[in-house]
């Protein structure tokens, strides 16, 4: 005869809710704080609609669908958002210039002690800004969130009175890997090389003991080296700014002026954990188009689906979107570290059922 482990108790019951009462409190005197800081910067908080016509285009994020229906019948096929980021670009051609978004976002496929299928996304962008501003943002708001105290996860203290760690993602593969990494990056000019510039770096992995397939493209590999070799050690001694992906990795980005081969891209590290990813802003609607194109290749080619174009963002760029620079910073993320909570969940009011 066997036995079923007992069921754990609902999330609800407020034995079991109590333990994670301290970090909901925390979670809610960071919200106010966030707040503050960003009107007293002079932004204006906006409020974009969750349901779009095109979810986010990344290849590796799966979207939440959503049947809508017009009073006809009419049925119309939409997305719940992986970010606000179209909308609020669309915000900025119309005219506005410093702007924020605090609210919920969907990613299908993603569970873990990081992750949750729906999360607190906070969002910003500034006309006339680079990501080096938006460095100083970062900085500027998770002391005040922290009110100047260590982020924690588990042993780790990681202090942040101290200016954040700048890594380029060039200088992270030669510390942590021993590649010289832009000696196999495609060239944005020549994308057919992008099979040759894949063997040359497998080379590399292969040598790091990393498994590489076959059909396994540049990013792939750079992605899996990343994830075991570079990532584990950012954000250890402080929060790490990791900048100057390459622009095959940054479909949003703008290319570097010094340097092609290189966005205006970083994503903050802290205690191992991606904090935010930010980017000077592509404003060529052509250059944008085709990278939407090519991302939409790649994701029919790797998950069998593709998601629509949003061709009234395309016309928001064409029309005009203002040099600028914007970021999606993982709110939820920040408050588990900033509280110094074990898990996402632990700083969530409820869990996803």
């Amino acid at each position: 005869m066997t036995t079923s482990a007992p069921a754990a108790a609902p999330w609800w019951r407020p034995d079991r809710f109590a333990r994670k009462r301290p970090f909901l409190h925390r979670r809610a005197e960071a919200l106010r704080v966030t707040r503050a800081f960003f009107d007293r910067a002079g932004f204006l908080e906006v409020d974009p609609p969750a349901l779009q016509v095109s979810p986010g285009l990344e290849p590796h994020l799966h979207a939440v669908g959503a049947d809508l229906h017009r009073p006809t019948g009419e049925g119309l096929r939409r997305y719940l958002h992986t970010s606000p980021e179209f909308t609020m670009k669309k915000l900025l051609a119309a005219g506005e210039t410093q702007i924020y978004a605090l609210g919920h976002v969907w990613r299908d496929r993603e569970g873990s002690d990081t992750h949750s299928p729906e999360f607190t996304m906070l969002e910003w962008y500034r006309v006339g800004a680079d990501y080096r501003d938006l460095m100083a943002d970062c900085e500027g708001l998770i002391r005040r969130v922290t009110g100047g105290q260590p982020l924690r996860r588990g042993d780790q203290v990681i202090p942040v009175t101290e200016p954040f760690e700048r890594l380029t993602v060039a200088d992270a593969f030669a510390r942590y890997c021993g590649i010289d990494l832009l000696a196999s990056a495609p060239d944005p000019k020549q994308p057919g090389n992008d099979a040759a510039s894949a063997r040359l770096l497998a080379a590399d992995a292969d040598r790091l003991g990393v498994r590489v397939a076959a059909d396994d493209r540049w990013d792939d590999i750079v992605f899996r080296l990343m994830f075991e070799f570079i990532e584990p050690h950012l954000g250890r001694q402080r929060p790490t700014f990791l900048i100057d992906y390459p622009i095959s990795m940054a479909a949003l980005a703008r290319p570097k002026p010094e340097d092609p081969r290189l966005a205006e891209r970083f994503e903050l590290y802290a205690a191992g954990v991606e904090l935010a990813n930010a980017f000077g802003e592509l404003t060529d609607a052509a250059e944008q188009r085709a990278r939407f194109e090519a991302d939409m290749e790649l994701k029919q080619a790797l998950y069998g689906e593709r998601y629509p174009i949003d061709e009234d963002f395309l016309a928001a760029l064409a029309h005009g979107l203002p040099a600028s620079a914007g970021i999606a910073l993982g709110f939820d993320r920040l408050v588990m570290l900033a509280a110094g909570a074990e898990k996402l969940s632990d700083v969530l009011w409820a869990e996803v059922q």
